[in-house]
């Protein structure tokens, strides 16, 4: 294992004034997204959809890496040149999904455990000499009448430190996603236990796997109150409980948190993720605190793309001006009224 290798990329995937764009959607997700803009998903579609992402001018000033789905990794683009070659040519560093999706947890009807960890070292070593240098694993926390379970946040603990133990063995930097799920009318003060729960199990997990830290990226929640919640707490409380979730339970060594979308509008999780900078700049938080959105980044070049070449620099236009949104969010400078402005692209 190459330790400085590994931290070295974990560090520039967190550099400042960056964060990463989740373009791992799998075939299911991917669908229902092109579903609401009428677009049939085809691996055509997919494609040019996703290269249009890639190749916006100017975005590598705001985005360090992209999360890939497997597909994605091993297509060229429309001029034949491999999507992960437009990537690098940027300085944008590439990633992949390596995960299976979940399912049902034994014993457990209202719980899910992430599975994909047979075959897993095999199609690490395959990921890496297609180019990827990162990897992600997503593992699903819900929060419910007496849930979590300790069961089921054993269980996803374990394979996400089997998960980050292997990628690492193989070069690549695992990124750890506990994800407490938003959906529910659960207090914050709920997802704020879950959250503490589910944190101090994943790093026990990673020490006893022996997992190197200073290689590794943690995507976690921000502590929201459920998405159904009455009185939802604003984005100065998710900002003072977040923050103060993770000094309790994320140690220092680690280079940097970027936070999922999980649901929010992008205005949502901008506004938030602005507010958590600006409060861990308060209180002194040792971690870089950065981005890892899906649909907080996507949700307005998709609307404008809807398929049509046409609209293909529109689309670049709206990615560029929300990676440069939340890059202000992640520095803890981002206003309002910039949602009003126009970007250059």
């Amino acid at each position: 294992m190459d330790i400085q290798k590994l931290t070295t990329t974990a560090e520039a995937m967190v550099a400042p004034g960056k964060g990463i764009l989740a373009a791992d959607e799998s075939g299911g997700t991917i669908k229902r997204r092109f579903d609401t803009i009428n677009v049939e998903s085809t691996e055509e579609n997919r494609r040019d959809y996703r290269e249009m992402l890639f190749r916006t001018a100017g975005a590598s000033e705001y985005i360090s890496g992209i999360i890939l789905f497997d597909e994605t990794l091993r297509q060229n683009g429309a001029d034949g040149t491999p999507l992960v070659n437009v990537l690098v040519d940027q300085g944008i560093i590439p990633g992949i999904k390596v995960d299976k999706g979940t399912q049902r947890l034994p014993e457990a009807p209202t719980e899910l455990v992430t599975e994909g960890l047979d075959g897993l070292r095999d199609r690490l070593n395959e990921y890496a000499e297609l180019g990827a240098r990162f990897t992600k694993w997503r593992a699903v926390i819900t929060v419910g009448e007496a849930i979590p379970t300790t069961y089921c946040i054993e269980t996803n603990a374990h394979a996400l430190a089997r998960f980050a133990a292997l990628s690492q063995e193989a070069g690549l930097v695992p990124i750890v996603e506990p994800e407490v799920l938003m959906d529910g009318d659960h207090s914050i003060d709920r997802c704020f236990e879950a959250n503490e729960a589910a944190l101090r199990e994943l790093f026990a997990q990673l020490a006893r796997q022996n997992v190197v830290l200073e290689g590794t990226i943690l995507k976690p929640s921000m502590v929201l109150s459920g998405s159904t919640a009455t009185n939802r707490a604003g984005p100065d409380e998710i900002a003072e409980k977040t923050v103060d979730c993770f000094k309790r339970t994320v140690p220092a060594a680690l280079p940097g948190i970027v936070f999922l979308s999980g649901g929010q509008t992008d205005e949502e999780a901008t506004i938030n993720l602005n507010a958590i900078n600006k409060r861990a700049a308060v209180v002194g938080a040792p971690w870089e605190l950065s981005f890892s959105f899906g649909r907080g980044l996507q949700a307005a070049p998709l609307k404008a793309w809807s398929g049509k070449v046409d609209n293909l620099e529109r689309a670049k236009q709206a990615f560029h001006h929300r990676a440069k949104l939340t890059s202000a969010a992640r520095q803890g400078s981002y206003l309002p009224a910039m949602e009003r402005e126009l970007s250059a692209v």
